[in-house]
């Protein structure tokens, strides 16, 4: 491993200089196994991404993420902010399984499912490759003076930047207000959609900035991710890796050479793992925070290896436990731990769901208003209620009691059929008889039935105020 005096690498990182400049990265075209690995999953990924808003379960979206309307929808099913404490579990599973992932698996996400690093890597560097060249023609490029040339495929590669960071722009504002509202902003006058135009300029220059200026910078300072991967890691956790007890002492390769007996390790000191690595970092000096575990130094590591035959695997999936004694991954008590409480977790949150209601009803009595004797000797109170209907379809729904004491109910108005994913609200007065009303404050149920079939949605409780109380 690395001594102290040769640790200064992680005084600073990679892509900023002594003197506290950006230094602009310019990664070499990775190719090999993992490559195309990684091409593929992205591919999956960005076609679900922009096709997305506009799939339909049972008539509603995929995934809709309505924070205006405080409306989401996850595979079809509706939920709004009565199902808050949902959202609440399914927040702590995601940190957890964040969390468990990295301790057994590192940066495994960022390389391979990360939208940021699926972007970059994968549309807006490729892209990048096509206009200017690899690494060296980019930055001979850059380095030259501005001619028809530069000017020519600068401009092409900035303009085709622009038009991808509308498309996604519009993709993401497709998931928060819908598809539906999305093409009536398309197709309609921009007069009549201020707002929302605005939105997609906004979310444009966003999306181009980030993939034209940031670039790197997103994974290496600004997402907190890359900082927590420091406290979540541990000698057991499996990322790629340099295998330091099989690669020192680097030195150049010469044909023929019997480098075992001259005391040099496999590494041939060829640079390429550090010219392809889209953070600048080497990945030689040990885990750190810039590696986002893309593979592309994997890759060209086993390609050089083959050149000089030998084998692959100098870098690789690996832990530091596991490179240093030869041992293979095991579930370390901690991992035990970790997935235990994720499974417990899973199953509190399927329960809830299972156990969730189509409606979410509060009946509550009106403030400021007393009860009332009426001339057949009964009381009555007067309440008003909220329906939210939390299915994709029209509730047309009517109160029946179901504590025996209950008269009759006597609704003011006629109740109005709750909308999808909407409200029915009004008032109602409930009777009961003098003589039927039990002592203390009673609580009456009241139960919320579907008219068409005389089904039982959900049951409500309230309070009933007599002379009685």
């Amino acid at each position: 491993m690395q001594h102290e005096d040769q640790e200064e690498f992680r005084d600073r990182i990679a892509t900023v200089d002594e003197a506290g400049k950006r230094k602009w990265i310019y990664p070499k075209k990775p190719a090999g196994k993992f490559t195309n690995r990684r091409n593929w999953v992205s591919y999956i990924l960005l076609a679900f991404l922009f096709v997305g808003p506009y799939l339909r379960i049972g008539g509603e979206p995929v995934l809709l993420i309505g924070v205006l309307e405080r409306r989401f929808v996850i595979l079809g099913q509706s939920f709004s902010q009565y199902d808050f404490y949902i959202f609440v579990i399914m927040m702590i599973i995601g940190v957890l399984f964040i969390t468990l992932f990295t301790v057994v698996y590192g940066r495994l996400f960022c390389g391979w499912v990360c939208p940021q690093t699926i972007f970059m890597e994968n549309v807006f560097r490729k892209i990048e490759y096509w206009i200017e060249g690899d690494y060296k023609h980019q930055l001979k490029l850059d380095r030259q003076e501005w001619n028809g040339e530069k000017l020519r495929k600068k401009a092409l590669k900035h303009i085709i930047y622009l038009v991808i960071s509308f498309a996604i722009a519009n993709t993401f504002l497709a998931y928060l207000i819908g598809s539906e509202a999305l093409i009536e902003i398309i197709t309609d006058p921009p007069s009549e959609h201020v707002s929302g135009l605005i939105g997609i300029v906004v979310f444009t220059i966003a999306f181009y900035f980030v993939f034209s200026k940031l670039r790197e910078q997103v994974c290496t300072t600004i997402c907190p991710y890359g900082r927590l991967q420091s406290v979540l890691l541990d000698k057991n956790s499996i990322v790629v890796a340099y295998d330091h007890v099989r690669g020192e002492s680097r030195a150049r390769f010469r044909k023929n050479e019997d480098r075992k007996s001259e005391g040099k390790g496999d590494c041939i000191d060829c640079h390429q793992c550090v010219d392809v690595c889209p953070t600048g970092i080497d990945i030689r000096n040990g885990t750190q925070l810039e590696c986002v575990n893309c593979t592309a130094c994997i890759d060209v590591c086993n390609s050089m290896m083959d050149g000089v035959g030998m084998d692959r695997g100098l870098i690789r999936y690996a832990s530091e436990h596991e490179i240093n004694t030869g041992e293979k991954f095991r579930f370390t008590t901690r991992i035990k731990a970790y997935t235990g409480v994720l499974i417990i977790l899973i199953g509190v949150l399927g329960v809830l769901i299972s156990a969730r209601t189509e409606t979410d009803t509060a009946l509550i009595r009106t403030r400021g208003v007393l009860y009332q004797k009426m001339d057949d000797g009964s009381y009555r109170n007067l309440y008003e209620y909220t329906i939210h209907n939390k299915t994709n379809d029209t509730l047309d729904l009517e109160f029946r009691a179901i504590s025996p004491y209950v008269g009759r109910i006597e609704m003011i108005g006629a109740m109005l059929p709750a909308p999808p994913a909407g409200e029915s609200a009004g008032s109602l007065f409930i009777y009961i008889q003098e003589d039927s009303i039990p002592s203390g404050r009673p609580k009456i149920e009241i139960g919320v039935y579907e008219k068409s079939t005389g089904r039982l949605v959900e049951d409500v409780k309230a309070s009933f105020l007599s002379p009685k109380r």
